[in-house]
């Protein structure tokens, strides 16, 4: 009698430590409800179908910054009420994943996200969310979640120090904590013994054949310390052409790109080229 009633506090304890961990509000719960029902009866015929699908989905869903500085601690947050650029991609491959394994049940859904938001996929405070979009695909890579096929596009190595959070501290508000600041340190020096490879901003017209609708496209920027500045999904509209499904800070809202790609980047100053990610989906 003691062992189940020892047994039973230990599953309450754990529902309860899980909770901690997840910030949702019932109305972010409701409407996880009911996309995933809507999701259900998505027709793909490939991967890349279904991320576009999930993808567009979410259109029109408001641009919103900073959705996962939230509280004093670091919590899996979840909010489909406003997205920006990553957070967007990270709910798109959470719920494609939901569809590849027949999930249903929003603790799913939290496990993927947790998945492909932290590295090693372990929510283990602020320094453990991947916040450098190249280290976020390098993790996934070797999760199995993408394959960063940058290189094989005929894109270029850079050599860069990524180090944009510990020379801009007072920009994060995580970073006020001594220990998160030290730790965020350790990670990009970590990040400096990688190097960057890109497609350049000329090449992408004469590849964009090559870039499949559903590959996750990374901005690469020459801003002194970051890698990249904006993330979205490829897709190839009726025009021809290689688009962005994107959240847009510019419209402010989750938007197909009005111009082309190759087009839509150079109006933008700092812009280098494009890294590209194509899902697999194969860990989980």
């Amino acid at each position: 009698m003691m062992k189940h009633k020892l047994v039973t506090l230990f599953f309450i304890l754990g529902v309860f430590v899980n909770a901690q961990k997840i910030t949702c509000s019932p109305e972010d719960k409701s409407l996880f409800e009911t996309k995933i029902s809507d999701l259900e009866q998505t027709k793909a015929t490939s991967l890349g179908d279904t991320i576009v699908s999930v993808g567009q989905s979410f259109l029109r869903t408001p641009y919103v910054e900073k959705t996962l500085e939230v509280g004093d601690t670091e919590t899996l947050v979840v909010n489909f009420g406003g997205l920006d650029c990553t957070t967007f991609v990270e709910n798109v491959l959470a719920f494609s994943l939901m569809l590849q394994n027949q999930q249903k049940d929003f603790e799913n859904f939290a496990e993927n996200l947790e998945t492909v938001r932290y590295r090693n996929g372990n929510l283990e405070g602020y320094p453990s969310r991947l916040h450098y979009f190249t280290e976020w695909i390098r993790d996934n890579e070797k999760k199995g979640l993408v394959k960063d096929i940058t290189a094989e596009l005929g894109g270029i190595e850079l050599e860069k120090p990524i180090n944009f959070m510990g020379t801009h501290r007072n920009l994060y508000p995580f970073l006020a904590s001594d220990e998160n600041f030290e730790a965020m340190l350790k990670v990009e020096k970590e990040l400096a013994k990688e190097k960057l490879c890109y497609l350049p901003q000329d090449y992408i017209e004469s590849k964009e054949h090559l870039i499949k609708s559903g590959d996750i496209l990374a901005l690469a920027t020459s801003i002194k310390g970051l890698d990249v500045t904006h993330t979205g999904i490829a897709i190839h509209q009726p025009d021809g052409r290689l688009h962005l499904l994107h959240a847009s800070s510019k419209n402010g809202e989750v938007e197909i790109s009005e111009l082309p790609l190759a087009d839509y980047l150079k109006n933008i100053k700092s812009n280098i080229g494009i890294i590209v990610a194509r899902p697999t989906l194969i860990s989980l």
